[in-house]
């Protein structure tokens, strides 16, 4: 019975299981993301994160026992000397396995995995997102300031390569938020006008 055995065999016997995983780490601390299945990316998730937490710490044990399980000498240069460096404060998680489909020949479904600090898309709009601050409106100010904050931030949104699609829906919501503003303004001033006028 297989009960509490969580490996993911993968249609292999361990020797070959381990090899493919070695290798594919290889690859993966080489090229800083890899396209392969999912039940693949998963089990290389689970393979080369221990891996990189070693890394963080230099020492001969740590180099010796990623050694082991990478078996390839550029590799492991390659993950203590650039990748421990890019990881060093991020507390674990340092891959991102993202679903592609599924693949043509036999409907395989098909992930890319990647290191998640050398992705400059995603961390792009992380820092874009922090720039950014939500404030209060208060309703005794009079419209102009508000216009002023939304056009920061559609400003810092222009700033952003437009190629993704998620930089053209925050310049969408931004250009929303604008209209919005706008409309507010002009309802303001005519209130402030009847109001004179009822004066």
């Amino acid at each position: 019975m297989k009960h509490g055995k969580k490996v993911n065999h993968l249609g292999r016997k361990v020797a070959h299981r381990k090899s493919m995983l070695a290798n594919m780490a290889s690859s993966l601390i080489e090229h800083k993301r890899i396209n392969t299945t999912v039940a693949k990316a998963k089990a290389l998730k689970q393979f080369v994160e221990p891996l990189i937490t070693k890394s963080k710490n230099d020492t001969t044990h740590n180099r010796r026992l990623a050694f082991s399980a990478l078996r390839n000498k550029y590799a492991v240069t390659e993950l203590f000397r650039d990748i421990a460096q890019k990881v060093g404060d991020r507390p674990g998680g340092y891959t991102r396995v993202i679903k592609l489909g599924n693949r043509l020949g036999d409907n395989a479904s098909m992930a890319m995995i990647e290191l998640v600090d050398y992705n400059e898309v995603y961390n792009t709009e992380k820092a874009a997102a922090n720039k950014s601050t939500r404030r209060s409106r208060s309703r005794k100010k009079s419209g102009a300031s508000e216009s002023t904050a939304v056009s920061e931030s559609t400003d810092a949104v222009e700033e952003q390569p437009t190629e993704n699609k998620a930089a053209e829906v925050t310049e969408k919501s931004a250009s929303k938020a604008k209209e919005k503003a706008e409309k507010k303004e002009e309802d303001n001033k005519a209130t402030e006008s009847e109001k004179e006028e009822d004066a």
